[in-house]
């Protein structure tokens, strides 16, 4: 598995985990069922304290991403994730602050739906492969 992480970036190495790894499922290179490597493999692979994966991890169990087993480690969960209010309400938090941003920075609405709509295949094509 391959995470394309940004040491010099204001995002800590712990969200951009989470979010490679949440891509990496999207994008069907992490399968349904797949272990992922062990938290002190994937420290040592990517140069970070373990305790950064663990709670990579766990944030992605607690968000459905993953199950956590004693034998097989961090594992991917079943998908589609079933939304709960709380992570519909965390995606229209994230989602708002996005289209804000791309708004301020001169992006018009048709501009951000064809990107928008444009990424969006690009995962859905991946994932029901």
């Amino acid at each position: 598995m391959i995470l394309n992480l940004n040491f010099n970036s204001d995002k800590s190495i712990y969200t951009q985990i989470c979010n490679e790894v949440i891509k990496s499922i999207a994008k069907g290179d992490l399968k349904i069922d797949e272990s992922l490597p062990s938290v002190r493999s994937m420290a040592e692979t990517i140069g970070v304290n373990l305790h950064t994966v663990n709670k990579s991890y766990n944030a992605l169990k607690d968000e459905g991403f993953l199950n956590i087993d004693r034998r097989k480690g961090a594992v991917v969960a079943t998908l589609p994730m079933k939304e709960s209010n709380e992570t519909l309400e965390k995606n229209k938090i994230d989602l708002e602050l996005l289209i804000a941003r791309c708004y301020l920075s001169g992006m018009n609405k048709e501009e951000f739906m064809n990107l928008s709509s444009k990424l969006f295949d690009s995962y859905e094509v991946k994932y029901n492969e």
